[in-house]
């Protein structure tokens, strides 16, 4: 179908993957594929996925209110294997207002974008941009987790076979055993 002039292309999100925070904690890559200002930023999972967006369930932890004049939000997610840090502020007027009525200790969906930024003393810190959250139940949370262990199964099964895997061990000497413990505790219920 071709544009008519003066209409724009239409504008289509990225999928959002599924990730354990474990996994997400070890990302140190943050790439765009092009110098164009509005081109995606991803971020390469050592398991070897592009990720421009996440999704993923947990109990919100440590929700906390900051700033007077720039008001926003900061919590952590804890899921099987660790804790997602996330963030909502007055550019993500939506996801900070859902925010606000969450209470801490429930379990949360939550769609957003990785960042990685590098510490001042050489570290990394990877936090999400919270697009939306919302409250879910145990079930809601136990489906994410199964769902979260197949991707991340069939991310492990083809390792080393697609180009952006073979990156991926290359940069993090990716070690897929390692994965697959994380995987296997976090459905049988073994917290780190």
């Amino acid at each position: 179908m071709k544009e008519k002039e003066g209409q724009s292309r239409n504008f289509e999100r990225e999928p959002a993957k599924r990730v354990f925070a474990t996994e997400l904690r070890e990302a140190r890559v943050q790439f765009k594929e092009s110098t164009d200002d509005m081109s995606p930023s991803y971020i390469m999972l050592p398991t070897g996925e592009r990720c421009n967006r996440i999704f993923f369930c947990g109990e919100l932890k440590n929700k906390e209110k900051r700033g007077d004049q720039n008001v926003f939000y900061t919590a952590r997610v804890k899921d099987a294997t660790g804790l997602f840090f996330i963030n909502a502020g007055s550019y993500q007027q939506e996801a900070m207002l859902q925010m606000t009525s969450l209470e801490n200790d429930s379990y949360v969906a939550v769609t957003g974008k990785p960042i990685i930024k590098e510490t001042q003393d050489g570290g990394f810190f990877v936090s999400v941009r919270v697009e939306s959250i919302s409250a879910v139940d145990d079930e809601t949370y136990r489906l994410w987790l199964d769902d979260t262990a197949k991707a991340t199964l069939d991310r492990i099964e083809i390792f080393g076979e697609t180009e952006d895997s073979a990156k991926a061990g290359e940069f993090y000497s990716t070690d897929i055993k390692k994965y697959l413990k994380i995987t296997y505790n976090a459905l049988a219920g073994e917290n780190y």
